[in-house]
């Protein structure tokens, strides 16, 4: 139930990010979600693709810095107090968050949060365990397309 991202080290310059984006447009790779964190020199840009190993590699190819990390998806009510339900387990669980962003969909008044673990295994464990239910790749593309 992993999910594999890609993390895209880029200079804090104008054109570098568009550069990526153009690059995995031009290889048909769609983008399912992106977040872009940045200091003064220097931005990450985290994203979930399908096709994360044709990506890596061009990515790699174009002379760009890669990493890819597994990450967990999970459902949550869009509503008043649904992230707050998914945050109260992960914190009795005593499960360390390094960082999460979200993306929404209207087929079930639903939204999809991805977190970075510690432990992803884990934290899998203690969210299935508490009924929530964390999106596999295959899921989560279906529901992105």
């Amino acid at each position: 139930m992993k999910i594999k991202q890609i993390s895209i080290f880029l200079e804090n310059k104008p054109g570098h990010l568009s550069s990526i984006c153009k690059l995995l447009a031009e290889a048909d790779i769609n983008i399912v979600t992106l977040l872009l964190a940045d200091t003064k020199e220097y931005g990450i840009a985290r994203l979930i693709v399908k096709e994360w190993q044709k990506a890596e590699q061009l990515l790699k190819d174009s002379g760009a810095t890669v990493k890819v990390t597994e990450v967990v998806a999970t459902e949550v009510e869009d509503k008043p107090g649904g992230l707050n339900r998914i945050l109260d387990i992960i914190d009795a669980g005593n499960t360390n968050i390094e960082y999460m962003y979200a993306f929404t969909y209207r087929a079930k008044e639903s939204a999809i949060m991805v977190f970075r673990f510690d432990d992803p295994d884990e934290a899998i464990g203690l969210l299935t365990s508490k009924e929530v239910n964390v999106i596999g790749e295959t899921d989560l593309f279906q529901i992105a397309s």
